[in-house]
This record gives structure tokens, sequence and C-alpha cells, in this order.
């Protein structure tokens, strides 16, 4: 990208990553590291053209969700009580933000760890 003169990269953390969940200490840790290092390396690569920004997803039906309910650790009903927009989400609508941050309509935002999230992290 240095040599190109730019681009775009999108990093992935979670929900996590933005606020703290008891028992969760590990993973917690591990998605604020991904929202930081995005924050650090956005301003580091800013001025070579590179932005540098991270979905935050919250429960999204994919495997590891379906794994999490399966092992009883929460229900489903759970999951879509905790999300304010009534749902869990789908793994196009975290696919097609990702989309935006590496398009042209992006061009101004760098350094975000943005949540997709249904507004969880927002509570």
């Amino acid at each position: 990208m240095l040599k190109q003169g730019g681009g775009s990269i999108v990093n992935t953390a979670s929900a996590a990553g933005l606020i703290g969940l008891p028992g969760g200490t590990a993973y917690v840790a591990s998605k604020h590291g991904v929202a930081g290092l995005t924050k650090s390396a956005a301003l580091e690569y800013a001025k070579s053209g590179i932005r540098i920004n991270a979905v935050c997803p919250g429960f999204i039906r994919t495997a590891m969700v379906e794994r999490v309910i399966d092992g009883g650790s929460i229900s489903e009903e759970a999951m879509i009580a905790a999300e304010p927009i009534g749902r869990i989400g789908k793994p196009e609508e975290i696919a097609n933000v990702v989309l935006f941050l590496c398009s042209d309509d992006a061009s101004f935002v760098t350094g975000l760890p943005m949540p997709v999230d249904g507004g969880y992290v927002a509570q």
C-alpha cells in the first residue's frame, strides 16, 4: 500500500472491544487491543494515504454464535433481547459495512472502531 500510494484496511474486532463484559476478560482484552491497534495505526499511516478502520460486530448469526447458543452460555432469546434492534445480525450486514469502509465513500474515515451491533453498545 505504501508503494501504491494508499489503500484501506478494515480490522475485525467486536462490540466487546468497546465495552466490558463480565466473564469475558481475555476476549474483551483481545478485542480492545484490535480497537487500539486500529486507532494508532490509522494515525501512523494517514499521511501515506492508508485508512485503517475496524468493524465491531454485535451478535451476528455465525458459526461462533451458534456454538455459544448450542453450548448453553446464552440463549438465542437472550441475545435477541440484548439487541435494541430486536434481532441477531446477518453476516452480509457486516460485509456491507466493510465494503463501505473500503470504498471512496469513506475516504475521510480513518481510525474508527465502528460498532455494527444493532445498538448494543449504545445502551
